[in-house]
Formats: C-alpha cells, structure tokens, sequence
C-alpha cells in the first residue's frame, strides 16, 4: 500500500479474493459459446475472440516462469545484482500479481464486444506489426519517461508509485505491482499501438498478442534481479544500449530512485540525462559474479505430490504459507504427472533457497525425490547417490556442515549418514542428523511437572535418546508394545530401566510423545485432552478434536536469519526444524565432529546454544 493512498489505489475485486477470476467467467462462455454455436453472416468464426482465454492463461504461466527462474538464479547467487533480503511482508504485499492479467483480459473482452474493428482480425499483417514497434518506440516510450518522472513527485509518489517502491530487492513480479488507477495509466499509454493500429486497419492477432508478451517479457526480465543479458550483444550492436535495458539497469532504479526512469529503452536517459553513471559499471559486476559458495548446506526433499507447487520455486503464495493441500492443485495434474516421470528416472539435487544468519551464509538444496519413493526398495540406491553427490559436491565446494532434513537421515537408507562418513572418511565437510536438537527440543516440550509420558511410533535414533534421557531424568515412560520395551531396556542402566514399564492401557498419561508409525486408532484411544509431541520428521495424521498437537520438532528463528520469504513445509512463518537449524548450530560453534549413525552431542550443551544464538521455543499447539 502506498504511504497515503490515492484515489482508485484498490483494486474493484479486492474483496472477492480468490473468486477474482469469476469476473472473467461470463466473457469466457460467452466467447466458447458464439465460437462453437453461432456463426456471422460470412460464416466464419473469430478467432481473437476465443483465444482471450488461452492468451491469458499462458501469460499466468510466463509469469510463474520468470518467477521460478529468478528465485532458482537469485538462490545460487551466480549474476545476482542486489544482496538486499526479501521477507515475508513482501511477498504478501505482490500477492495479486495476477491482477493486471485479469484487468487485461477484460479489456479484451469488453474492447472485442464494443468496437467493431476488433471483429475477425487476420492472423498477421506485417505492416501492422511494424508500426506497433515504431509506436513503441517514439510515444509510449517516450511518454512513460515523462509519466514516470511525475511519479516521483513526492505528491504521486506518496499516494501511487511508493507501492512498488516499497520493494528495493525485486523479483519479476515486482514489475506490476502498483495501485489500480497507475496501473490504468500503464495500460493506457500501452493501448496507443493498438488502438492505432486497429483503426488504421492494420491490427493482426499476431500484433495484439506479441507485443503484450513484449511488454510482459521485458517488464519481468527487469526486474529479476539476476543479470542475463550477455556482452556480446552490446558488442556486436553498440547502439542496442539505447534501445534495450538491463535488469542491473533497472535495479538502480529502485535503490537510487532518481535515475534510469525509462521503460525499456534507456533513449531517453541519455537525452534527459538521468541516467545512473554506475549502470555499466553494476552491468559487468553482476555479469561476473559467481555462484555463491555457502557455509552451511541443509539437504531436505520433496514430500507430497503437491510440494512442488509450495517450494519457494514453485508458487510463491503457496510457498509463504505452512502446507496444506489445495484441491484446485488437482487441475494442475499433468504437470505433477510430469515432475514424477521426470524425478524417477533422472534427477539433480538442486539449490532451492539461501539465507544469511548474522556473517554465516546458509543454502537449502532438494533432493528431486518424493516421500514414497524412500519407501520403495529399488528407488533408494538411486536416492543415495543423489546424497552421496551432494556430499562431494558440498566438500569439493569447501561447505563447512551439511545437515541431512527428512527422510536424508532414514536409519534403513544410510543409518543417518553414516555410510558415507565410512566411505569417504577425509571428508572435511561435517555431516548433521539433527539428532541432538531434535531430542533437546522434545525434552524441553514436555509440560513441566510431568512425571509419566506414553512413547509411541516407529522407534527411531532421536526416539531411542528421549527415552534414555527421560527414564534417567526419572521420568516413567510408559510403552505399548512389549517387544519395543525389551529393545530400550537392553540400553539403559539398571536404575533407570526402572522407570521403563509396558501398559495395556492408553490412560495411563495425557502426555504422548510420538513418532511416523502412530495409528488413528491409537489416537482415538488417548484420554481427552492429551497433548501429541512428535518426535519424527513428519507430523501424525490428526484424528482427534478433543486433544492437542505441537509441530515437530522446531524452533522460532530470530530476526537476523535474514531472506526468510517461504515456509518450511508444515511449520509456520519464520519457524525451522530442529534438524535444520543443528546444521547452522555446528557452524556457529565450531564443532569439529560429525553427528550421525549412533553419534550424539550432548543434548543440553545443544540447547543452551541453540538460546544463545537467538531461536525461541515453540511452545504453540495447535487443536485438530
């Protein structure tokens, strides 16, 4: 929102969230409908007026390209033009980056219904197509300088353009957020080569479309925030320097303000002189930058079919937010259909995001596999060379910890990392399982004053500890199933096994301490009122109203883990997993040994860290 909103700063389907798009519907079927059911009197059906639809569809697609393509770009830091972080606030602020294409939608719509020179446009007409460029190129480039310009008045700038201002790291869709009425002012000046050339007689549906996708292509390319364009096009054309920008041209137009006012083409800087003295200096700098070497690396993978739509790669708005499945995510089936194929036979781990906490720079990079594909015998040799690269690639780059997330660490896959500790045992880099963490913040979960828990599921490494510490704590542990308490006994000191008894009944504690194997069943037959605390990666299946569930084991960040924008998986905004931030723990203190296969830290030296370096328990709950 502007700092003092103008007039028709609101968009008028604000309030109608994601039924927005309905007010496209009745101009869709009314357009299927005369295309497929009524012809004019020649006999002919117009295609300009059918292909609304698909066009405006396929911009939402080239949108989200550039938006996963920027964020892929921005993540390895290779051409990254500004370190500046982009948080959460921002992405909710470009959330109705769709807007625009659905106002545009309905321009065509209601343009095609009122002027009856949009009627059966020829598919292309090249004389119609070069005086959109000309058009281009003089008016509308030339009066968007100027419009541009005003808008820096701080009169409009404080009611209009401080909107987009407000966000000095862009990424693509940067480019259309503005209020309503300025946006209308955009489409104005973009409607000039349209109108003229529908008048004229010269208009084509080739024209209509390439120039929108003109506009488009080169309004997200600069804002990106990577640069792309290469030297040897300068080189070759010297003159293109004035007839086409940069994004690193364009980024200093959002931290100086004052310079590089022009559209696409810098002409006009150069005439008014405006333009920034350090644009080429920014240009060869960001076209040389490299890819950014991380000190901490946290290694997760994909969960559910869906959860490539909430990466931070994938749709940013869904990624912002704790995942939860959406049902209008079924429509996109092909798609998934085709991430599938294409993750079961090939893959590469990939660098999904990078934070900077205090001076330490963090990546968090994807193993290309879904959760059931860790469960299926033949995928897991192919899922472990994927590890055990990413453990190579990590030590050649000279990365200091790599921390295993999720299923990474599964005691069936590698004993939780341990086999490749074994195979390469000169490895410098230090591998994580989280384990310590993850037992610390359990123990620190528990309700003080609580003198018998219930332990239940798949009996795992970070199990295993938690039952240890709480029956030396002397804190009875109540199990369910005599073998699994034969097991742990074996493990503890005769004093403590004490406090390690077998039950029948599911009264005995409101405290449950639970893991991946937890049945619905045996959620039902918890008293009312009992408090779930999982201890595995991944959160029980919720049957009960009645009772309540932590997350897993997690902790809030602090304000200076910086370019937090997207969650990660369940948890909430700003919250990490114990495994992740064990990774970043190891690196802040310098510890010089590994933690995985049997190997633990000490669970309180952990903790006391994890306080020292600003994370918070998360004591929320959540009802079912």
């Amino acid at each position: 929102m502007a700092t003092k909103p103008g007039i028709l700063t609101e968009w008028p389907w604000a309030r109608l969230g994601n039924l927005k798009y309905l007010v496209l519907a009745p101009f869709a079927c009314h357009s299927i409908y005369t295309f497929f059911m009524r012809k004019d009197e020649s006999h002919q059906r117009d295609l300009f007026y059918i292909l609304v639809l698909p066009f405006t569809l396929s911009r939402m697609v080239h949108y989200q390209l550039w938006i996963s393509l920027s964020r892929y770009r921005t993540a390895k830091g290779n051409s990254r033009i500004l370190d500046k972080s982009i948080e959460f606030d921002q992405v909710d602020r470009e959330n109705n980056w769709d807007d625009q294409i659905i106002l545009l939608g309905l321009l065509y719509y209601v343009g095609y219904l009122m002027i009856e020179q949009s009627h059966h446009m020829p598919m292309w007409r090249t004389d119609g197509i070069i005086l959109t460029a000309l058009i281009h190129i003089g008016p509308v480039e030339f009066l968007y300088y100027w419009l541009h310009r005003a808008l820096h008045h701080h009169f409009l700038y404080s009611r209009y353009h401080s909107h987009h201002h407000s966000s000095i790291a862009t990424e693509p869709i940067t480019a259309v957020i503005h209020p309503f009425g300025e946006l209308l002012a955009y489409y104005t000046l973009f409607s000039i080569p349209l109108f003229t050339t529908l008048f004229t007689g010269t208009a084509s549906i080739a024209s209509f479309g390439a120039y929108v996708t003109y506009v488009d292509f080169m309004n997200l390319m600069g804002h990106c925030n990577f640069e792309l364009i290469p030297k040897w096009m300068f080189s070759i054309f010297p003159p293109l320097k004035y007839l086409m920008y940069t994004p690193s041209y364009h980024s200093l137009h959002h931290t100086q303000f004052r310079t590089n006012y022009s559209l696409f083409m810098p002409m006009y800087d150069y005439i008014y002189d405006t333009m920034d003295k350090s644009s080429d200096t920014l240009y060869e700098k960001s076209l040389e930058r490299a890819a950014e070497v991380p000190d901490v690396v946290h290694l997760t993978h994909l969960t559910t079919l869906e959860s490539i739509y909430h990466l931070r790669l994938g749709f940013a708005s869904l990624a912002s937010k704790p995942h939860t499945s959406k049902w209008y995510l079924c429509l996109m089936w092909p798609i998934t259909l085709w991430s599938i194929m294409l993750t079961w036979i090939s893959g590469h781990t990939f660098v999904v995001e990078r934070n900077l906490f205090k001076n330490l720079k963090l990546q968090t990079w994807a193993i290309p596999k879904y959760r059931i594909q860790y469960f299926m015998q033949w995928q897991r040799e192919s899922i472990n060379n994927l590890i055990e690269e990413a453990f190579i690639e990590a030590d050649q780059k000279g990365i200091k910890v790599l921390s295993l997330g999720l299923l990474n660490q599964e005691e069936q896959l590698n004993r939780n990392g341990e086999i490749f500790i074994k195979r390469y045992p000169h490895l410098k880099v230090k591998v994580v399982d989280g384990s310590s963490l993850a037992v610390a913040v359990v123990l620190n979960s528990i309700p003080k004053g609580t003198s018998q828990v219930v332990l239940r599921g798949r009996l795992s490494k970070v199990a295993s500890n938690i039952a240890l510490a709480l029956c030396e704590g002397g804190i009875q542990v109540v199990m369910l199933d005599e073998e699994d308490k034969k097991r742990f006994k074996a493990k503890l000191t005769p004093e403590a096994a004490t406090n390690l008894v077998c039950s029948k009944s599911y009264n005995v504690s409101k405290t449950w301490l639970v893991g991946d194997e937890l049945s619905e069943d045996e959620q039902l037959n918890a008293p009312k009122g009992t408090l779930f605390i999982p201890f595995s990666q991944f959160p029980p299946r919720k049957a009960r109203k009645d009772c309540f569930y932590f997350n897993t084991p997690a902790m809030i960040a602090p304000k200076h883990l910086e370019n937090v924008d997207s969650c990660e998986n369940w948890l909430p905004r700003r919250v990490m997993s114990a495994w992740r931030i064990a990774g970043i723990l190891h690196a802040l203190e310098g510890w010089n040994e590994h933690e995985c296969g049997d190997m633990m830290l000490d669970t309180e030296k952990v903790w006391k860290a994890s306080l020292e370096h600003g994370f918070c328990p998360l004591t929320k709950i959540f009802a079912a």
